[in-house]
Parts: structure tokens; sequence; C-alpha cells
């Protein structure tokens, strides 16, 4: 009588090839990192490691909408509207704008805060900005921001802005539209 056998691969030899593979990998991927380490050492520019040079490019394209930079502006003795030094000064409107979430059609949104941070306690209105063409995807509230016409718009319909309030508004444009004072009045 004649028997055959059929071989499978043992559990124990799957195992040994996974463990194969995976040391081969490791190998693969230490060696990898390791001539990255020995290249970002080798080449330097003006003095800088490219790690230096690496880590400052991810830092420089990553969005940071907690950080406020600081303009020459507001480090400098602030201009008085109408050299009145018991008045309010453009530094005491404060205007910050991040990206928000896009539209469903894709169009980049923007959310703009604007904060009366005067210490004095100084109130403000007939708040005007420097706008460009602005316009936007969908439309505005116009008792809260209106473009009156090229390079300006009113804020909060001229109505007053209390020391320590703020009121926000959204927008849509393909790019994002740089906002200052032009003009207020101070109360």
């Amino acid at each position: 009588m004649c028997t055959t056998t059929t071989s499978t691969p043992s559990s124990g030899g799957l195992q040994r090839r996974i463990a194969l593979v995976t040391a081969v990998f490791s190998v693969l991927l230490l060696l990898l990192l390791l001539h990255a380490d020995i290249s970002a050492v080798k080449y330097k520019i003006q003095g800088f490691h490219m790690r230096k040079l690496i880590s400052s490019a991810i830092n420089d394209v990553l969005p940071s909408s907690h950080r406020k930079l600081l303009s020459p502006k507001s480090i400098d003795k602030p201009t008085r509207i109408w050299d009145d030094t018991n008045r309010c000064s453009e530094v005491d409107l404060e205007i910050n704008q991040a990206p928000g979430a896009p539209l469903p059609s894709g169009i980049p949104t923007y959310s703009v805060e604007i904060v009366n941070v005067c210490a004095s306690g100084c109130a403000i209105s007939q708040i005007h900005l420097r706008c460009g063409w602005f316009s936007s995807a969908f439309p505005i509230d116009p008792m809260i921001f209106k473009r009156i016409r090229f390079n300006d718009c009113v804020i909060n319909a001229g109505r007053t802005l209390h020391s320590g309030q703020s009121f926000t508004f959204q927008y849509a444009n393909i790019y994002s539209y740089p906002l200052s004072i032009s003009s207020m009045s101070c109360l």
C-alpha cells in the first residue's frame, strides 16, 4: 500500500518568513535613516545644518492662527487721532484675520475679529477700513461690514464699539484681503 502525504507550510516556517521580512525591512529603514542623518550633517549652507533649514521651512509652511505678528507701527509710539493724547489711537483697535473651513465648492473662508482694546475705556465709532475691492462669495450683513467704495469699508454700520467689545464676521474669497484702519471717531 502506498500513501502520499501533502506538505502544508507549518506555522513555524511562516513565522520565520515574517521575522526575516521584518528584519530586512528594519535594516533597510535603519540604513535609510543613517544615510539621511549623514547627508544632513554633510551639507552645510552658510553654517547651518540641513535639519535646521528643514525644521524652519516646516514652521514657515504650517498655518498658525494663534500667533500675532508685531508690526513696526505697534512698536513705535502710537499716532493719536486729532493729536489728542487723551483720546484713542489706531492701536486701540485690533484686527485679527484667520483662515476658516472652505465652502463645499472649495472657496476658502476667512474669519475677521475686530476688538476695541483701549485700556483707558474709550469708545470708538465710525470705523472705516482700507479694504481694496473687497468681495465675498456669500453675502455679509451690511450692518456688520459693508464696502462703500473702493478701499473704503465701514464696520458695525458706524455704531459705537465700546472698550473690551468685539465683533466678528466671515467672508469667502480665493484670497484674503488685507484690512487696516483708515479712519475712526473717538468718543
